[in-house]
């Protein structure tokens, strides 16, 4: 962080406050989502450096030469994006610091020609969660059951396909104090996300009110709040074996597991599915049923139309083929 050498300083010239403002414009760089990445990253780092014995901070070429090899090479092999980000928290670390980074590829030949080789052998494509579609969010509701565990985890899978949620959007961001229902359905402020880099301007989330009320995600948070009663704070909380609610927010690696467990009340779903799942399948579904990208770009909180089209998943690759409308 910020380091200065105290001296004596006159009247009006006390740096503390400046210096704590300084501070928290650095943390606000990075979202909690990417910095929660990093720290992950980091600690998958030293694990294997003290396995090894190798140098961590600061490191060296020739360590983190043999650490992406070791992703590369492992049962299943790392994906070369997931690499890529691993050599980005680790040159983050240094610079963080004030180290010159080991874990530029561009400025290491050693480091960049390995790179190319696991680029070549793995390939560099992107092999994203697969779409959660309305289909699939029908079969996993009608699994939930009645109990408070399965009314959360209606509410929560519901709003978070509704909104094509991030999972720490839905972990930690939303709160019932700053819920308003009407006919219409819901909306709310979005404090955080991964594209802000502080809240004081959020989005407002609309949600729609559903079709039908068995898949209504108004209903369904509707029916958690007053079930569990919650009259203010972090919408979803932790729910024990006893029944009880949690005060505090669910962490956001807790996402992942909470669909795990709906899935399999299903008996699974094929495909690579994962938190980001729900979020892939709004654009894919509502793309599907004839929404415009400006529509569910505005409602996914994404930066641009182009980021929207990666995450439509097309399930039909004969729908509207242009091979089919030559008239042969």
């Amino acid at each position: 962080m910020l380091e200065l050498t105290p001296r004596p300083c006159g009247p009006g010239q006390d740096l503390s406050t400046l210096v704590a403002q300084t501070e928290r414009f650095f943390k606000a760089g990075k979202s909690i989502a990417t910095t929660e990445a990093y720290d992950a990253d980091l600690r998958a780092f030293l694990s294997f450096c003290t396995e090894h014995g190798l140098p961590y901070l600061p490191s060296t070429v020739e360590t983190i030469a043999l650490y992406v090899s070791s992703l590369a090479a492992a049962d299943p092999p790392l994906a070369y994006s997931t690499i890529r980000r691993r050599l980005a928290s680790i040159t983050y670390a240094h610079r963080r610091r004030g180290l010159e980074s080991p874990a530029t590829p561009r400025k290491h030949f050693l480091l960049r020609e390995v790179m190319a080789g696991i680029k070549r052998t793995l390939g560099a494509a992107q092999h994203g969660a697969d779409a959660l579609l309305i289909g699939d969010i029908q079969k996993i509701v009608a699994a939930c059951p009645d109990s408070l565990l399965g009314i959360r985890d209606r509410a929560l899978i519901l709003l978070g396909f509704a909104m094509g949620a991030r999972r720490a959007e839905l972990a930690r961001s939303i709160e019932v104090g700053e819920l308003t229902f009407s006919d219409q359905g819901l909306s709310f402020p979005m404090p955080q996300h991964k594209t802000q880099m502080h809240d004081d301007h959020p989005e407002l989330v609309v949600i729609s009110r559903g079709e039908h009320e068995f898949t209504c995600p108004i209903e369904a948070v509707r029916t958690w709040i007053e079930t569990a009663d919650i009259k203010s704070g972090a919408l979803f909380r932790a729910v024990d074996r006893h029944g009880n609610v949690s005060s505090t927010p669910l962490a956001p690696r807790s996402i992942a597991k909470i669909l795990a467990r709906a899935l399999a009340r299903t008996g699974g779903v094929k495909g690579r599915i994962s938190p980001h799942s729900l979020r892939v399948g709004m654009c894919t579904q509502a793309a599907i049923n004839g929404a415009e990208e400006r529509n569910i770009q505005r409602s996914t909180r994404h930066r641009s139309t182009a980021m929207v089209r990666r995450y439509i998943r097309d399930s039909d690759p004969y729908r509207d083929n242009a091979s089919g409308k030559l008239g042969l």
